[in-house]
C-alpha cells in the first residue's frame, strides 16, 4: 500500500513538474510558443501583421508566435494588469510615450543586448530616443507620423496663396496671415484645429520652434519652464480663434475624425491631423473632392516635430526573449517594415524602408510625409516621470480654457509652470 502510495506522488510529481516546465518555457511538445499583442486596428494593417506572422511560423518551426489582437483604448491598463498577473504577452506593440513608467517599474526587458546590429544601425539614433529611458532601450521605434495640414486643394489655388512644400515651407506667421486670408468671417473658416488632445499637439509642433517645456538639470530632474520658444504655437492658435476669427472654437474640442465632415463640406480650408488620417480621407471624401497634405509650419529649428513611435517591447518576465527578439528582427526587416507602414498608413523609422519607392510616390502624398522623416525628434515629455498626470490635470484643461479664451497666456504659464513642477517633483524625490 505504501509502495502504491509512492508511485502515485511520483506521478504526481512529474505531472506538476512537467506542468511547471512547460509555463516556464513557453513551450508546447518542444517548441516555444511567443505571444505577440499587436495593436493594429486599421484592416490593412491587422492582414499585414497577420500575414508576417503566418509567414514567420512556416519558416521557423521552433519557435511559434500566437497573434494576440489589442486595442490603443485600453492597452495601458491592460498591460498594467498583465504585468502584475503574471500573465504578459511575450511581445508588445505599444507607443514609445506609453512606455515609461512600464520600464522604469520593471516590467520591460532592455533589449540593448538583445536586439541586432542590423537593426540598431538601421534606425536612426534621434528615433532610439524616443524609446531610451535611463541606461536602456526598452522599446524597438518601428512606425511614426508627423503632423501635417490636410488641405482643400482646389480653396487654396483659387485663393491665390503660396503652396507651401517641405523645402518652402510656411513659417508660423505666414501661416496665421494665410488662414486670416482664406476665411471670410460668414462660417467658413482657414483652418480648424481638432484640440480634444491638446497636449501633444502643442508640445509636439512647439519643437519647430525651438519649445522644449521640460528642461532636465544636472541633477538628472526634469523642471518646467514656459518660455518665448514655447509660446509661439499656443499664442497662433489662440490667437487664429479668439483675435482673427480664422479658427473654428466649436473644433476644439472635436477629435480629428470629428472635423472631417467639415471639411468634407468646405467649412474648412485646412485641418491640421496625423499623417495616416490620408486613408480615412481617401475612404469618406465625397467624390471629386480634391486634397492635398502641406508641411507643419516652420520655425527656428526648421520643420523638427516632436513624435512618439510605435513601438515593439518584450516583457521582462518573458522566458524566451531572444527568440522574441529574433522575431522583431524578422517584423522589421526593410521589406516587412514597409508593409507595416503601407498598412497602417505611416512612416517606417528604417532608413532602408524609408528609400522604398512606394514611400516616394505622389499617390496620396506618400512622398511630402517622407520628405519629413528626418525632421522628427523625439516628443519633448517622452521620458518624463509623472508626465501622464501633468497632462491630465494640469495641462489638458490649461491649454483648452486658453485656447477657448477663458484664460490668458499668463494664467497659462503659471498653471503649466508652478502647479506642473508641483506634479513633476513628487515623482523626483
Amino acid at each position: 500500500m505504501r509502495r502504491r502510495s509512492l508511485v502515485v506522488l511520483a506521478v504526481v510529481l512529474g505531472l506538476v513538474i512537467s506542468g511547471c516546465t512547460s509555463d516556464d518555457s513557453g513551450s508546447e511538445d518542444g517548441r516555444i510558443t511567443l505571444r505577440f499583442q499587436s495593436l493594429a486596428w486599421q484592416q490593412e494593417s491587422v492582414d499585414a501583421n497577420k500575414e508576417l506572422v503566418k509567414e514567420w511560423n512556416a519558416t521557423h518551426p521552433g519557435v511559434k508566435v500566437e497573434y494576440v489582437q489589442g486595442t490603443w483604448e485600453s492597452v495601458h491598463d491592460q498591460l498594467l494588469t498583465s504585468f502584475e498577473g503574471g500573465e504578459a504577452p511575450d511581445i508588445i506593440h505599444d507607443a514609445s510615450d506609453d512606455l515609461a513608467d512600464f520600464a522604469y517599474g520593471g516590467y520591460l526587458a532592455d533589449l540593448t543586448d538583445l536586439v541586432p546590429e542590423r537593426l540598431k544601425s538601421d534606425i536612426p539614433q534621434r528615433s532610439w530616443e524616443t524609446a531610451t529611458f535611463g541606461e536602456g532601450i526598452y522599446g524597438v521605434p518601428f512606425l511614426q507620423e508627423p503632423r501635417v495640414l490636410i488641405a482643400n486643394a482646389t480653396w487654396l489655388q483659387e485663393s491665390g496663396v503660396r503652396i507651401p512644400t517641405p523645402e518652402r515651407p510656411w513659417n508660423w506667421s505666414e501661416f496665421r496671415e494665410i488662414t486670416d486670408e482664406l476665411s471670410d468671417g460668414d462660417g467658413k473658416y482657414g483652418v480648424a484645429w481638432p484640440l480634444k488632445e491638446p497636449v501633444s499637439a502643442t508640445l509636439n509642433l512647439s519643437l519647430s520652434t525651438g519649445g522644449q517645456l521640460f528642461h532636465r538639470g544636472a541633477d538628472g530632474k526634469v523642471k518646467i519652464r514656459f518660455g518665448e520658444a514655447d509660446e509661439v504655437v499656443p499664442e497662433t492658435i489662440h490667437d487664429q480663434v479668439n483675435t482673427d476669427g480664422s479658427a473654428s472654437s466649436s473644433t476644439l474640442g472635436s477629435s480629428g475624425s470629428d472635423t472631417l465632415p467639415g471639411f468634407f463640406g468646405g467649412r474648412y480650408a485646412m485641418v491640421p491631423l496625423g499623417f495616416s488620417y490620408r486613408q480615412q480621407i481617401v475612404q469618406q471624401a465625397p467624390k471629386g473632392f480634391d486634397w492635398q497634405v502641406l508641411p507643419a509650419p516652420a520655425g527656428a529649428d526648421g520643420l523638427a516635430q516632436g513624435v512618439s513611435p510605435q513601438t515593439l517591447s518584450i516583457a521582462e518576465d518573458s522566458p524566451n526573449k531572444e527568440q522574441a527578439a529574433e522575431f522583431i528582427d524578422f517584423l522589421l526587416r526593410p521589406e516587412n517594415m514597409v508593409r507595416l507602414a503601407l498598412g497602417d498608413w505611416m512612416l517606417p523609422t528604417g532608413t532602408e524602408a524609408l528609400k522604398d519607392p512606394a514611400l516616394h510616390t505622389t499617390e496620396h502624398d506618400w512622398a511630402t510625409g517622407t520628405a519629413l522623416a528626418a525632421h522628427l525628434r523625439s516628443a519633448p515629455a517622452q521620458s518624463v516621470r509623472g508626465y501622464p498626470e501633468w497632462k491630465d490635470k494640469i495641462a489638458t484643461p490649461a491649454l483648452q480654457e486658453y485656447y477657448s479664451g477663458a484664460i490668458d497666456l499668463d494664467e497659462l504659464r503659471g498653471r503649466l509652470v508652478e502647479d506642473g513642477n508641483l506634479v513633476l517633483k513628487r515623482y523626483q524625490r
